[in-house]
């Protein structure tokens, strides 16, 4: 595979799903941190750009995850294997959620709403309808077609189109399917990899479902959270600020597995 290749579609795989965790979920969902409302709108762009034609409504993905701590691993979660065995239409289903809510076709739970960044200008006019999509697919195409040598390299590009869903859908199926419980915290959900590179921590499924508002998805001392490791420089920075101190640390009384 050339290399320019390579760089793209591993870089473009890392770089999206962080800020997936870090702006979508960790700030958007749960509010993990603050910014200021300058250097939340420099993320809100970045994100989109990064992200491109798989960007998400922070809003509907707020509220769909808030929903899916609420029940998790219940008749009423929008993606658990347990209740959705099939893979494609545990992800349809979430898909069809996700558009009732960007579209703000249903009713939304007071509990759920407030608190996630808002951009008219990204999230109802470039992310809704086909032109935005097609044009970051295009882009995509135009890229492969200068630095591809082989034809199945093009089998890569619908990945690229849809980094969103499919990093979702990874974290949400095997999150909830596979790997090991530090805590008893009665749903499904499991840490599926000590070191988490592929999703930048949001595979500490685990963990992260026992503390909810605790920014570093890691607790056993060899467990790695790269999403984490990057917001302790941001926040050195003064760009973040963890929303409490006692938020970093371990709650006594947890329940091990």
């Amino acid at each position: 595979m050339p290399l320019p290749i390579l760089i793209f579609f591993v870089g473009h795989w890392i770089i999206s799903v962080f800020f997936q965790t870090f702006f979508h979920h960790r700030y958007g969902a749960h509010r993990m941190f603050t910014m200021s409302k300058g250097w939340e709108r420099f993320f809100h762009v970045i994100t989109y750009l990064i992200q491109g034609s798989s960007f998400l409504n922070p809003r509907a993905y707020a509220i769909l995850h808030r929903m899916h701590h609420a029940y998790s691993d219940t008749d009423k979660d929008p993606h658990s294997p347990r209740w959705q065995p099939n893979f494609f239409k545990m992800m349809w289903r979430t898909k069809v959620m996700y558009h009732d809510l960007a579209w703000n076709r249903v009713e939304v739970e007071p509990r759920f709403l407030g608190g996630y960044p808002e951009c008219h200008a990204i999230d109802n006019v470039f992310t809704r309808g086909w032109i935005g999509p097609i044009g970051w697919g295009a882009l995509y195409t135009i890229f492969y077609l200068f630095f591809a040598d082989a034809w199945w390299q093009f089998l890569l590009l619908p990945l690229h189109w849809f980094l969103g869903p499919i990093h979702g859908g990874i974290v949400n199926w095997f999150g909830h399917w596979f790997g090991y419980r530090n805590f008893d915290n009665g749903d499904d959900s499991r840490n599926t990899i000590p070191f988490d590179l592929v999703t930048m921590g949001e595979l500490f499924q685990n963990n992260h479902h026992m503390y909810g508002a605790r920014p570093n998805f890691a607790v056993k001392w060899f467990e790695l959270d790269p999403t984490y490791q990057i917001m302790k420089v941001l926040a050195l920075l003064r760009i973040i600020r963890f929303s409490s101190e006692r938020a970093l640390e371990i709650p006594a009384g947890a329940t091990p597995a």
